[in-house]
């Protein structure tokens, strides 16, 4: 069973990463299949994705999930909120039955220091100089950064977002053997909102994620 990581958040909300190894009839034959994704690693990379939702909660209604406008899963009655991401062979899926939720997973690859200026302000660049992160080489930094305000996008659900100027961060709290780090934003649509985003680096991978 390719479970690469689990965290029970606490008894409503969990989430968890699958290494995609399985070829896609094992997801077919558990995961009904609504929409239609042309690319095969794509689909098998969908699949993986809701496949992991009632992973999560046992009683999770994969039947019941419709794609909005904006091209997001969800419930019409929100027995569960959900949020769902995946890159190269890894699939993630958060989900809670009593609040929103954000998550992304990302490969820490060279690509992201060559668009760092498309996601991260110069106030931003600047502010994240002043903190201690050399624990951290640039490209896990930055990795985790994007992946900040990629969860904060997903949690927002409804597009037309500017990852410079709606998400702006703030502050972040180091982490500890116990605790992932913490990366304080403040999320600016319609009004301003405070955030807290829990992130770690397992391996060559990048995990973000909020619940509010």
């Amino acid at each position: 069973m390719p479970l690469f990581y689990q965290h029970n958040i606490n008894e409503f909300t969990r989430l968890a990463i699958w290494k995609i190894e399985e070829d896609e009839d094992f997801f077919l034959a558990r995961v009904p299949q609504k929409r239609q994704v042309t690319h095969p690693h794509k689909r098998l990379q969908h699949l993986a994705g809701r496949y992991l939702l009632p992973y999560l909660f046992s009683d999770f209604p994969l039947a019941e999930i419709m794609i909005a406008d904006t091209r997001k899963p969800f419930l019409e009655n929100e027995r569960y909120h959900f949020s769902i991401s995946h890159c190269g062979d890894y699939a993630a899926a958060i989900a809670s039955a009593d609040k929103r939720v954000g998550i992304d997973i990302e490969l820490i690859t060279e690509k992201i220091a060559r668009v760092k200026e498309k996601f991260l302000h110069e106030r931003e660049m600047q502010l994240v100089k002043g903190w201690d992160l050399s624990s951290y080489s640039e490209l896990e930094l930055l990795s985790m950064l994007w992946s900040v305000k990629e969860s904060v996008f997903k949690w927002y659900g409804l597009g037309k977002i500017d990852f410079k100027e709606h998400i702006r961060l703030e502050n972040h709290q180091p982490g500890t053997d116990a605790e992932p780090l913490t990366f304080s934003v403040t999320f600016n649509r319609e009004s301003p909102i405070s955030l807290n985003i829990k992130v770690t680096i397992l391996g060559k991978l990048v995990l973000a994620w909020l619940d509010i």
